[in-house]
């Protein structure tokens, strides 16, 4: 007898095409190129979570939305230390992704122009 597939299609998962990744302060799924990738790195001369808006940065990767609802929710999750499986947990400041976020418009608010 055949075995057949019994599990549900996955109807969450966006549309497009490319890599998919989770929002670390929703949970959505989300186009990685949607996505703010962040890493473990240097802010202030001590080590922090910062953004990495090319995505080139070397090590471990989490990714947000890049709008202030969602990381209000990582913050108060304390998700950043968790998904980037950070050494001394709880402790890393994310001023830096904060700071970042306040500079750079939510590409989401957006309205495409008359060439889109």
């Amino acid at each position: 007898m055949a075995h057949q597939d019994t599990t549900p299609a996955r109807s969450d998962l966006p549309s497009s095409d490319g890599p998919v990744r989770t929002c670390v302060g929703c949970r959505q799924r989300a186009a990685r190129r949607e996505l703010l990738r962040l890493v473990v790195g240097i802010h202030d001369g001590r080590p922090a979570v910062v953004p990495d808006p090319t995505g080139s940065a070397a090590g471990r990767g989490a990714h947000l939305h890049p709008t202030a609802a969602c990381y209000e929710l990582a913050v108060r999750r304390k998700a950043f230390a968790r998904a980037l499986r950070a050494a001394g947990g709880q402790g890393l400041p994310t001023d830096a992704v904060a700071t970042y976020l306040t500079r750079v418009p939510d590409s989401r608010d957006r309205t495409p122009g008359p060439d889109a």
